[in-house]
């Protein structure tokens, strides 16, 4: 009996490995982009007062931002590492790339403006495949079935009854 495959050619189990890969990974580099700048939150957001002096976007707004990046970083970084409500962490974390666009097309600095449309390609591919998050604290507290009204549970009851795509509707 041949195992079947979903569109992207991958079947469950390495579907679900790659996921978990791909979601530590982007789960470390969000950690340590707050992590870093814990002990130093009032500078960063001073620099990001200065970057944006020429701009129209008033000076507290600015700093506020500044300072909410690095505990935003540091909370979605944690969250999707572990794979716990990690669809809210994405959506959170999507939610702050629109922010950061939004400055950089502001300053016109289209070299980290497309860096972060990579960033928000790898977020998007992570949110469209929850369906593969099974290896994650949202799918032991689940016990392996999808509860609706549980952010963060993904659709991965598929898996647990022998069907080898991820559902459409997560």
């Amino acid at each position: 009996m041949t195992e079947k495959k979903p569109a992207l050619g991958l079947n469950s189990a390495d579907g679900a490995i790659a996921y978990l890969l791909l979601r530590i990974i982007v789960g470390v580099n969000y950690f340590n982009h707050g992590f870093v700048r814990i002990g130093s939150m009032d500078g960063f957001a001073r620099a990001m007062v200065e970057r944006f002096k020429d701009t129209f976007l008033p000076e507290p707004i600015v700093y506020l931002t500044g300072l909410a990046v690095t505990p935003v970083e540091f909370v979605v970084g944690i969250l999707i590492t572990i794979g716990w409500l990690t669809r809210s962490a994405l959506i959170a974390t999507l939610g702050l790339m629109v922010i950061l666009m939004y400055g950089v097309t502001l300053l016109q600095d289209w070299g980290t403006a497309a860096s972060q449309l990579v960033y928000d390609l790898i977020l998007f591919v992570l949110l469209a495949g929850l369906g593969y998050n099974i290896y994650s604290v949202d799918y032991r507290l689940g016990g392996g079935q999808k509860k609706p009204g549980r952010s963060g549970d993904s659709a991965i009851a598929p898996f647990r009854h022998g069907r080898h795509t991820p559902s459409p509707n997560p």
